[in-house]
């Protein structure tokens, strides 16, 4: 079932999924291991979802972690000698967890969120001999487990399945609501040394309709496609994104600024620019939970999510490498910030009081990016 993904397209996948993250992200690692699994033997597909049988069963799989990891927890198990399992390990065993509990099997991997879930999903189905699904179910990164399409359309994420580091086997068989999935999961994470592999919301085919975006795999290979291509004929990587994606470039500069602090399974980080090029004198501030939320130009509103920032490398087009952990921003980095519209299920009412300003606990309401652009102006 579904067809063939080649070598470049995958490498060209992995540089858009980093774009699509609306984070710092470093591809180089996740390509390196595709292309390992690639000369052990290993081959990838991809499915398009009007191909997916109804009565088929997909999940997602990601890690879940952040800031504020019990140390103590870390150093205890040392100290014990208790043996812990791979990263892979992990990812392979919540599917083995989730489908034995549901009593199905998981036929097809679709991707949680974009970045590094890309590569747990291809490396996954590619172990389990399935497909991963030409979709996913956020379209970029968020920081919390509910903010996802399926529950912007009432589609839970459970049951859902937790292994650690450790091997550790939990199955959330009720939840109040998918906060409540957020909360008991966060709290397995950074009571684990802070990073445990979920499961995200198990769908039939007929359940797909209401809870993908479509083709969001196929748009990570044109992202990557996009900016490797401009890069071969010498052309700006930046301008090439810019028309692709219809998107607006919100800023260019130097980053002088970016605090960051663990809490709460989080990684909150205050980042700051000074401008270059066409932005000289001017300045940037860019609020970070985990991924991009809110954007400032010289002091006013320029840019809110649950539109996409994402922060990218003047010269490759790419996404930058995290700073100190996820989200950071590498201190003296120039950095090319570029504010793309939101995919349609994000902008609706419930899509917007999940990813929206109020949620991350500001008092203003969301504004499409289109209207900020319309009225923007350097002084």
């Amino acid at each position: 079932m579904g067809r063939l993904l080649s070598q470049q397209e995958l490498a060209d996948m992995l540089v858009g999924s980093c774009i699509q993250s609306t984070r710092g992200c470093d591809s180089a690692p996740l390509i390196k291991q595709v292309n390992a699994a690639l000369k052990a033997g290993q081959v990838f597909r991809m499915v398009s979802p009007d191909d997916f049988p109804e009565t088929g069963l997909v999940a997602a799989v990601q890690g879940l972690g952040g800031g504020g990891a019990w140390q103590y927890v870390t150093e205890r198990t040392e100290k014990q000698q208790v043996g812990t399992i791979s990263l892979s390990q992990q990812n392979s065993l919540v599917i083995d967890l989730l489908s034995n509990y549901m009593g199905r099997e998981v036929k097809a991997l679709i991707r949680s969120e974009a970045a590094d879930a890309t590569l747990t999903a291809l490396m996954v189905s590619s172990e389990k001999g399935i497909p991963v699904l030409d979709a996913g179910i956020t379209g970029r990164a968020v920081p919390e487990v509910q903010q996802s399409i399926p529950w912007i359309n009432g589609i839970a994420s459970i049951p859902t399945a937790i292994v650690t580091q450790w091997g550790d086997e939990i199955i959330i068989k009720h939840a109040l609501d998918e906060y409540r999935v957020e909360d008991i999961g966060r709290a397995i994470a950074v009571a684990s040394g802070g990073a445990a592999t979920i499961t995200m919301t198990p769908m039939s085919g007929k359940e797909l309709e209401k809870g993908i975006i479509a083709g969001n795999l196929s748009e990570a290979i044109l992202l990557g496609k996009t900016v490797r291509q401009a890069k071969e004929m010498s052309n700006d990587p930046i301008d090439a994104l810019l028309k692709v994606t219809n998107g607006y470039k919100l800023f260019q500069g130097i980053v002088t600024k970016s605090d960051e602090k663990g809490d709460r399974g989080f990684n909150w980080v205050d980042v700051q620019l000074t401008g270059t090029k066409e932005f000289a004198g001017h300045s940037y501030k860019i609020f970070v939970k985990n991924e991009n939320i809110v954007g400032w130009l010289d002091g006013k509103l320029d840019a809110i999510s649950p539109d996409y920032i994402y922060n990218l490398d003047p010269k490759t087009g790419e996404s930058t490498p995290e700073g100190g952990s996820i989200g950071g921003y590498p201190l003296t980095k120039e950095v090319v910030i570029l504010g793309v519209a939101a995919h349609a299920q994000w902008r609706s009412e419930k899509g917007i009081a999940l990813m929206g300003p109020r949620h991350f606990g500001f008092d203003f309401d969301f504004i499409p990016i289109e209207k900020l652009q319309r009225n923007r102006a350097l002084d």
